[in-house]
């Protein structure tokens, strides 16, 4: 299924949408955009560009991001907006394509079933589903003839990523910018809203007044008690632990970003490359011969 223009609403609420990126919402959500853009190089002349859309804030702010880039930007390159419909109920569906004509966003949407998949499935189906919507939007994103995907992860995503590795996974990794794919050939994923604070997303969407989805999935929907285990999920543990750690240290979410763009190997006792583990001792003697070399 296809949202073209002329599916578009004749209100001026996409223009006001439009509006609030460029001026109101300039400073913490266009120019971290596009910082983002130039500082990991995420987009290059004659990309195509698979910008997916779940149907949340992040996503669809990201596809308004993209409409104004291709405005302005200096060289050409294409956009395709695509939603993944993995099984959501009428009610979410139309919220989706409600969202998109009025925003102005031409979505093009492909159906599958990974709701239905996942949902008898009781150890990590979130999990799962995440891995099974990415590998479809790869393959969607391929037959549209792109050579990107835009994931809309933030950067609240990013910092909540480092800790949640350390603490429960016990290594040291991050939320990579962009990724080459692993079973695409030619393809990458990128994340543009990679410096964008969530808050400043959730701004944005108060401002105009926008409904957007929460999760939608089945299993959501079917297992709504606080003690359910994906509700109360690690995630939310790791947000609340960095919302404590900021009332006694202000810059402790900055911190944790950098902390990866700073790692010093020399002080690393064993880290991973390419699939091989190195560990400290591998060379620890031959630092002593460099050592006593430098000294003469």
């Amino acid at each position: 299924m296809n949202i073209t223009e002329k599916d578009f609403d004749n209100s001026d609420k996409a223009k006001d949408v439009e509006q609030s990126i460029r001026k109101r919402f300039k400073k913490t959500i266009w120019s971290r955009f596009t910082r983002a853009i130039n500082t990991y190089d995420l987009v290059k002349p004659g990309d195509k560009i698979a910008v997916c859309i779940s149907g949340g804030k992040d996503s669809m702010l990201m596809a308004k991001c993209f409409q104004e880039l291709k405005l302005h930007n200096k060289f050409e390159f294409e956009l395709k907006f695509l939603v993944m419909d993995p099984g959501y109920n009428a009610a979410n569906r139309k919220m989706i394509e409600d969202n998109a004509k009025s925003l102005h966003v031409p979505i093009t949407i492909f159906e599958s079933d990974i709701f239905e998949s996942v949902f008898h499935i009781e150890k990590s189906p979130c999990y799962l589903c995440a891995r099974m919507r990415r590998g479809h939007l790869y393959y969607y994103a391929e037959e549209l003839g792109c050579n990107k995907i835009a994931l809309g992860h933030h950067y609240d995503d990013v910092i909540e990523t480092i800790l949640m590795g350390m603490l429960y996974g016990g290594q040291i990794q991050t939320m990579m910018p962009k990724l080459h794919s692993t079973n695409f050939t030619g393809m990458e994923l990128i994340r543009p809203m990679y410096l964008v604070r969530e808050h400043n997303i959730m701004a944005w969407r108060d401002y105009n007044e926008l409904q957007f989805l929460q999760c939608a999935c089945k299993f959501t929907e079917a297992n709504d008690t606080p003690d359910n285990e994906e509700n109360s999920s690690k995630r939310i543990e790791i947000r609340e632990l960095i919302k404590t750690l900021k009332k006694t240290n202000p810059f402790v979410e900055g911190n944790i970003f950098k902390s990866v763009e700073n790692v010093n190997l020399d002080t690393i006792v064993a880290y991973k490359q390419k699939g091989e583990r190195h560990h400290f001792l591998d060379r620890y003697d031959e630092q002593i011969f460099m050592n006593e070399n430098e000294g003469e």
